[in-house]
Formats: C-alpha cells, structure tokens, sequence
C-alpha cells in the first residue's frame, strides 16, 4: 500500500470519519478538501441495492445536467451527407463517414462522444474492439444512435451524459467541476441521484440508494446522506 501524501493526509483530517454530511455540506467539503492545482472533476459514486448481474435489475439511463459537466465535448458525427450541415450547424466537432471510419480503424479516438443514425450502423458495428473498451461505442439507449443527430448534438454539448451501474451495483460519472458554485454542484447531483430513483427496477428489494459518496478528481470521498439530496 502507497503512503498518504502529505496533501492526502491534509484532506482526510478534514472529513469526519463515518460522518454523513448533508448533500449542502458535502459539496463545501469538497471544495475545502480539494488539492488539486487545476480545475479538478467533481465526481459523484452511488451505490445502488440491485444485482447488475441480472438482466432485470441493470441500471443504465442519461441525465442533462442543469449546469453541464465543465468540460468541453468532443463530438464525432457519423451521418450521411444530408445530415452533415445540420450536425455541424449544432455544433459538432467532427462530421463525416467513411474518412473517420477508417481514422478510427487506425486508432484515432481522439473524441469523447460519437453520435450517428440507426441507418450507419452496420458500418460502425466492425469498430467495436477499438471503440467498445474506451466507452466511445454509439446506444440508441444512450441517445448515440438517432435519426435526429443534431438534436443530440445540441443535449451532449448541454451537458447531458450516460451512465451504467457497475459489477459492483455502483455507478459512477463526473457531475461537474470543483470551480462550480456550490449551488451548481448541489443541483447537479440532486438531478443525477433523481434520475437513478426514476430508474429503480422494479424487482429491486430493501434499500435502493445505499450510499452516496462526491469527491474531486485527488480528493478523499465525502459521505452523503441520501435523504438530504432532495433537502
């Protein structure tokens, strides 16, 4: 096991061990705690009382964040050329077909969202090994797979992003920025925890949210009290 840094150190002495902060009190320690010398992601992890290893208790969903993520989006459009003006038009990064096909089967994967039509996708299913473990490969679940492109260009540059619970009945996503208001972030995380309550299986029993814990991208985590997050 690594030895705490003396930043580390710092940080943890600040958090009240076992405590569960209230979601306002949360959002101020981990800005106190915060080291970071650049604007460091705020993160938020849930962990959720379901078992992602059946088929009817996997939670996955997208949320639009009131105030975006804070960081620029890179999007690729992979459209036919009718759709390409209006792709670029919302604002997407890069738009084309066949000339990025063939980048990606290089290994660019310089971009962090690809959004196309149902009607590509048959060319984009041979880019799965490359696309498929870097978390790039489109889902009409996710909003990724669409007829209307530029719509879905517009709501990712808004701030809207996709989620899936982890192995572990965890799921985890970057909700913002440590430079945000602490307003920002609190309506940030209460849009995103909501969004998981509307998606509770039906077969879920006992506690759905067990724990809820934000942190920035070399901070401690801070826990939350999940009753407080509608407080």
């Amino acid at each position: 096991m690594s030895k705490l840094t003396k930043n580390q150190k710092l940080a943890l002495s600040k958090i009240e061990a076992g405590k569960a902060y209230t979601l306002a009190e949360a959002v101020e320690k981990v800005k106190e705690v915060n080291y970071a010398k650049f604007d460091a992601s705020l993160d938020i992890d849930v962990r959720l009382g379901v078992d992602p290893r059946k088929a009817n208790q996997m939670v996955r969903g997208v949320v639009t964040l009131p105030h975006g993520t804070g960081k620029q989006v890179r999007v690729l459009v992979l459209c036919s050329a009718d759709a390409e003006a209006a792709a670029k038009a919302a604002g997407a990064d890069y738009v084309g077909l066949d000339e990025y096909i063939e980048k990606i089967k290089g290994g660019w994967t310089d971009i962090d969202v690809i959004i196309t039509q149902p009607a590509i996708m048959g060319k984009i299913g041979a880019l799965g090994r490359v696309l498929g473990p870097r978390g790039l490969m489109p889902n009409p679940k996710s909003g990724t797979v669409t007829v209307d492109v530029a719509k879905a260009v517009e709501e990712v540059k808004k701030g809207k992003i996709d989620f899936k619970v982890d192995k572990n009945g965890i799921v985890h996503s970057s909700i913002g920025k440590i430079s945000f208001t602490p307003e920002q972030m609190r309506d940030n995380a209460r849009e995103f925890v909501n969004t998981l309550i509307k998606l509770k299986p039906a077969t879920a029993k006992g506690t759905y949210l067990k724990s809820i814990y934000l942190s920035s991208t070399m901070s401690p985590g801070v826990k939350v009290d999940t009753k407080s997050v509608d407080a």
